[in-house]
């Protein structure tokens, strides 16, 4: 006996499954925004060294702002004042005869720096004067969250499947929430990236959990929806993450107004089922019974003999007695060496793609908060469309697809000249949105190839080299420095080997989710295989 046919039996998406989906989606609502938070508590304002130690003396008399610019401050090439130089001494011949600005005393900002706060309040950079030697540190607070995100998607990952889905999807709730909240209130930027790291660290734990606790509980035909809607929680958070940052222009303030949906998260959680196949797997039947026959209420109104104990003992889902599973079992059998190579590369590809796009907003030339707003905005029809595209041409070549066109895009845009704002503009959303596809594919693809007894492993691990991914989009965005066009060419190279790695992972299309790694072996099924092919 087959779980599958458990739920078909209970109806495997009805009122209890669709609770389940919209519980999820209130949780998830955060992530987005602590992703992409750092784009705007990050940012760098326009500044320069502060001239007002020049002043003191009232040597300055009746000069306008901008002629006290013009004597302390040298001129960039495109006529901006230096960031990082003053001069030693006002120069003040130079509101005569400009030409002579050449080859004066400079020195670095002696008294720290002047910022615009006319589009940012306060920003990590403006709050510790992360600008000129120090910007290095600005740039890898990105860094440092994401390399939290995959320790932790490593961690919950074997968690969950030791203890699992439910309660470890609190943790992640609470935790995420308090080390968000604290990090509001930092007073160093040592302090704040510790706890940044401690932020991404429990927060990963939502969107894995969740993501494996809804196919868990859903029949084989609803898995697609249930990974289109999952995505679009996240579309749903991005589309309204700049508008809360637009009206939130403090990045103390962000921080805790975009972790406050994680109280509704948090009291919702009592209503979370846990995973039957993940209680099943573990010998826990009395627990797995309790929740299918609620299920089988909600949706049906009665209770089906198939929710009794003795027919979930028939259910194998256990190879040598209940043993425990880890990481290592990742590696100990050749198909599933091959299977966690593939789908750690895919996602590692992925990622570092999606993200190499979504962190360049100031590439558009227009205001920040809209860039953010329309790179959200596109991946509403193009997750819609991951709906067809699964049932029409399956995980694989949708997933396979997608980010080779993300490559596509990224090096179309390599030949069109900065100036050609309009063409480049629109090259980049179809990148936005091609990369948004193979990301909604990855994750619902990765939840279905592995098995029930390692399906959180499998996640974990794969979403850990995802967030690697993350973590290397912001320096690979940094060669900008070394070249113009060298982090697009890095980035359409990514996705271009990314696109052949996934199409070697077998199509679940239509499939019942394996339940241990024999099934991936294919050494018991003889019927109703979890894949259309084997990974030869």
């Amino acid at each position: 006996m087959k779980f599958e046919d458990i739920l078909l039996e209970i109806n495997g998406f009805g009122r209890f499954q669709k609770l389940l989906l919209s519980l999820s989606f209130l949780g998830r609502f955060t992530l987005p925004c602590h992703f992409m938070l750092t784009n705007f508590i990050a940012a760098v304002p326009s500044h320069h060294c502060d001239i007002s130690g020049f002043d003191t003396e009232g040597v300055f008399g009746n000069l306008t702002g901008e002629q006290r610019l013009i004597v302390s401050i040298p001129a960039e090439a495109d006529g901006t004042p230096s960031s990082c130089l003053m001069y030693s001494e006002p120069q003040f011949h130079l509101l005569s005869n400009s030409s002579n600005a050449t080859d004066l005393p400079t020195e670095r900002c002696r008294n720290g720096w002047a910022y615009d706060n006319s589009t940012f309040k306060s920003t990590l950079a403006s709050e510790w004067d992360l600008v000129c030697e120090k910007k290095g540190l600005n740039k890898a607070t990105t860094t440092i969250f994401f390399i939290g995100v995959m320790f932790g998607a490593v961690t919950f990952g074997i968690l969950s499947d030791r203890y699992g889905r439910k309660p470890m999807l609190l943790v992640s709730y609470v935790s995420g929430m308090g080390f968000a909240l604290i990090s509001a209130f930092s007073n160093s930027y040592t302090m704040f990236a510790v706890l940044r790291f401690l932020t991404g660290f429990s927060i990963t734990g939502i969107v894995i959990i969740s993501s494996v606790l809804n196919v868990e509980w859903v029949d084989i035909g609803s898995r697609k929806l249930v990974g289109v809607v999952d995505s679009l929680s996240w579309t749903f958070g991005g589309v309204i993450f700049p508008l809360i940052a637009y009206g939130v222009r403090d990045w103390r303030w962000l921080t805790i107004a975009v972790t406050f949906p994680l109280i509704p998260a948090i009291i919702s959680w009592r209503w979370f089922p846990e995973s039957a196949r993940w209680l099943i797997a573990n010998g826990q039947l009395k627990k797995a019974q309790y929740y299918l026959q609620k299920g089988s209420m909600m949706n049906q109104g009665k209770v089906t003999s198939s929710t009794n104990t003795e027919s979930l003992a028939l259910i194998v889902v256990t190879e040598k007695g209940r043993r425990k599973y880890s990481y290592l079992d990742l590696v100990r059998t050749p198909k599933m060496r091959k299977l966690a190579m593939l789908t750690g590369i895919t996602w590692f590809g992925v990622a570092s793609t999606a993200y190499g796009i979504g962190f360049n907003i100031t590439g558009f030339g227009v205001n920040v908060y809209l860039t953010q707003f329309i790179y959200a905005a596109v991946e509403l029809p193009t997750k819609l469309s991951v709906y067809y595209l699964l049932e029409k041409f399956g995980r694989r070549k949708t997933e396979a697809g997608s980010i080779l066109l993300t490559g596509v895009c990224l090096g179309i845009n390599i030949f069109i000249s900065k100036d050609q704002r309009v063409a480049r503009t629109i090259v980049a959303v179809l990148a936005k949105g091609f990369s948004s596809v193979s990301f909604c594919t990855v994750v619902l693809y990765t939840s279905e190839l592995y098995p029930t007894v390692i399906r959180q492993n499998g996640l974990g691990y794969s979403s850990s080299l995802g967030r690697l991914g993350v973590a290397a989009a912001p320096m690979i965005l940094l060669l900008e420095d070394v070249w113009t066009s060298l982090p697009q060419i890095v980035l359409c190279s990514i996705a271009i080997s990314t696109s052949l790695f996934a199409s070697f992972l077998p199509e679940t299309r239509g499939r019942c989710l394996p339940e241990t790694i024999e099934d991936i072996e294919g050494k018991r099924y003889s019927r109703h295989p979890p894949f259309e092919h084997s990974l030869t």
